[in-house]
């Protein structure tokens, strides 16, 4: 029987986790929590993920996150499967890392975006590995409550789910961490939790709010045709576009419009014409982590700057084909 689609809406939030398979217990191995946090950090910066919270327990792990506007799918793939990669070669060993696909629920209602995201940083606590969450080493919490200065959540972003100010907020979140250990749902398993419980025991269909945007769970309802260019023929258009040449987008030049014009680039390749990251990246002479952190770079641009996203929606117009191209499902 086909899995049963998924629909992710971009901007949602949604609590993620998936555990190790072949008994595995990767990351009590500190090397390879670091790794892991290493390429989340890197597909948060590819995909235009926001981290609400994270935690890395030894044989599994949990998120909550805000998508970015590519289908949710795509940047899980990408984070399993490059880290299952990396680790079997290290190991030297085969098969599948993960107990099959991750699971996620989106969280609609902002009481329980508060408690999952309390959920999530006191996992350790739970388990009985410690006492005091701020003790575990590889998770958000510290980062919220302002004792580790830089890592992998978006303190604004995920403060704001408690409060308007800084004070207030950090207030709010630990009300909500002591109201887990009393009131016991700190020990839930996922399942049990109010997000999941909704679902039934099959896995969850969300439905998304119709006034919304929407993707199917392969990202392809409701967008136009992707546009058939290749890494080359891209900077060349793009170029043409913004009236830069493709030497010098490929240049070490570090003009503010070279550099909107190499984010425009990303943005498009990744989003419109489905190209790869690292080979968008050799077409402007940067390697994959210049060219992740130019993507990253220009879907913050896109969110907060009116005049850069108007600019992505007028290049993108001029290069969608006249005529719709069907699209590939498989």
């Amino acid at each position: 029987m086909p899995r049963q689609a998924r629909v992710f809406v971009p901007g949602a939030a949604y609590h993620v986790y998936c555990r190790a398979a072949r008994g595995e217990r990767p990351f009590a191995d500190d090397t390879v929590a670091a790794r892991f946090v290493e390429t989340l950090a890197a597909v948060k910066a590819e995909h235009g993920l926001t981290i609400l919270a994270w935690c890395l327990m030894p044989n599994h792990y949990h998120l909550v996150l805000r998508s970015g506007v590519l289908p949710l799918w795509r940047s899980m793939r990408l984070l399993q499967g490059r880290f299952a990669k990396a680790f079997n070669r290290r190991q030297g060993v085969l098969g599948p890392l993960w107990q099959g696909r991750y699971k996620a629920r989106s969280i609609e209602d902002a009481p329980y975006l508060m408690q999952a995201i309390a959920y999530v940083h006191l996992n350790p606590v739970a388990s009985g590995m410690m006492a005091d969450p701020a003790a575990w080493r590889w998770s958000g919490y510290r980062q919220l409550l302002g004792r580790a200065r830089t890592g992998l959540v978006d303190v604004s972003e995920a403060l704001l789910v408690f409060g308007s100010t800084l004070r207030a907020a950090r207030a709010a979140y630990r009300t909500i961490l002591g109201r887990g250990r009393d009131e016991g749902w700190m020990g839930d398993m996922p399942g049990e939790l109010p997000w999941w419980r909704r679902a039934g025991a099959a896995d969850q269909v969300l439905q998304p709010d119709p006034a919304r945007p929407r993707l199917d769970w392969l990202g392809l309802a409701q967008l136009p045709a992707p546009v058939r260019l290749g890494t080359g023929e891209l900077v060349s258009r793009v170029a043409a576009e913004v009236g830069v040449s493709p030497a010098a987008l490929a240049g070490r030049g570090q003009t503010a419009a070279l550099t909107r014009a190499r984010e425009l680039v990303m943005l498009l390749g990744v989003e419109v014409c489905n190209l790869k990251v690292k080979d968008l990246g050799e077409s402007l002479g940067r390697n994959a982590g210049s060219a992740s952190r130019l993507y990253g770079a220009a879907v913050g641009r896109r969110r907060d700057d009116p005049e850069f996203a108007a600019r992505v929606q007028m290049v993108q117009a001029n290069l969608q084909p006249s005529v719709p191209v069907a699209r590939d499902r498989r």
